[in-house]
């Protein structure tokens, strides 16, 4: 790491556009149509990077989108053209970056060119197309948080703009299918903290509570309108919302509690307050918030299918009204390898997906 006071990432790549980019584009290739943002993997598209993320892959970096045939006719040239003429530092910090672990390997400038098909078919495993309810099911949150995140720090052509106001949140049916999917993964495990402690399983009611507390944030974002980003940024994620200041204290009881009266105390504290959220939002008619026993066994719940039942019963489209209740893919898969590889996922012929 350089001895270069920290500036946010989405800040260097405004003022490498500004101050090195657009300058030399301008002048090597006057009247060029293309779209400068930072889009993409980081946390600084996020808005998270803080001074330990400059220890490996950060720093001022850019993304260009050209139309496709100038894509194809210009990346050679205009690779050149950084390579040789950007500045070498920016603020402190180097424009360039070696690739591999070969120290003494080559060094190539962070402004990467790209086609908008290409790239979208990259990050989200196909182009975008008319998009259906399988689609967006098969979207991993965190690469739609990657496209639709970030700046667009200039659009000559207005499609990198329109993608992502296309991809800003799902469609009025799939977030309801969503919801009714986020609540049948509390629905399916809220009763196990009481039965695992019931048998001497402190250990495994833990387990489960940190399980729920996890779906919990999850499920408060999904409430917000907000794509949930992979394990490492939930929790700075959730910490933005405006209900996690009430919220949080509760979540924390419970991944903390020694016993499980005390672990349920806080848990039933939570869900109420989200199943307030829930009903704040006008999705479905009020549902009852407040916690009860489960069935006839000494440990209260929310009994979550409530909610799960009255979400269904909104969902009206005839591609998602008859899916089982497993979601969308991070909500039945977490594993890093999959979703890491959206080609995998998406349906084999996009566009109203079945």
């Amino acid at each position: 790491m350089t001895s270069a006071p920290f500036v946010p990432g989405l800040e260097l790549a405004r003022l490498l556009h500004e101050e090195a980019v657009r300058p030399l584009l301008a002048a090597a290739h006057p009247g060029l149509r293309y779209a400068a943002a930072l889009v993409g993997p980081g946390s600084e598209v996020l808005g998270l990077d803080t001074p330990r993320s400059t220890d490996h892959d950060w720093g001022p970096r850019l993304d260009l989108f050209l139309p496709a045939g100038d894509a194809a006719r210009l990346r050679p040239a205009l690779t050149r053209l950084f390579a040789e003429r950007l500045p070498g530092t920016l603020r402190g910090r180097p424009t360039r970056y070696r690739t591999g672990d070969d120290p003494d390997g080559p060094v190539t400038p962070h402004v990467a060119v790209h086609d908008l098909t290409g790239w979208l078919t990259d990050r989200l495993g196909g182009p975008l197309g008319d998009l259906g309810p399988a689609d967006w099911l098969a979207f991993p949150q965190q690469r739609l948080a990657e496209v639709t995140g970030g700046a667009v720090l200039h659009d000559g052509t207005g499609e990198l703009t329109a993608v992502r106001a296309a991809l800003a949140w799902y469609p009025d049916q799939v977030w309801r299918h969503l919801l009714a999917c986020q609540w049948q993964r509390i629905a399916q495990e809220e009763a196990f903290t009481g039965r695992c402690a019931e048998v001497g399983d402190e250990l495994g009611s833990a387990v489960t509570a940190g399980r729920l507390v996890r779906d919990l944030m999850r499920l408060c974002l999904l409430l917000d309108r907000r794509y949930a980003p992979y394990g490492k940024w939930l929790g700075s994620a959730f910490a933005r919302l405006v209900v996690a200041p009430r919220l949080t204290p509760s979540l924390r009881g419970a991944l903390a509690a020694d016993t499980y009266p005390e672990r349920e105390r806080h848990l039933c504290a939570a869900y109420e307050t989200v199943a307030a959220l829930h009903n704040a939002t006008g999705l479905t008619p009020p549902v009852d918030p407040a916690t009860r026993p489960y069935h006839s066994r000494p440990y209260r719940v929310l009994r979550a299918d409530r909610f799960v039942r009255a979400l269904a019963a909104t969902v009206t489209d005839p591609l998602l009204r008859d899916r089982p209740l497993t979601g969308g893919v991070d909500q039945w898969v977490d594993s890093t390898d999959a979703l890491t590889r959206p080609a995998l996922l998406r349906p084999p012929c996009s566009g109203g997906g079945s």
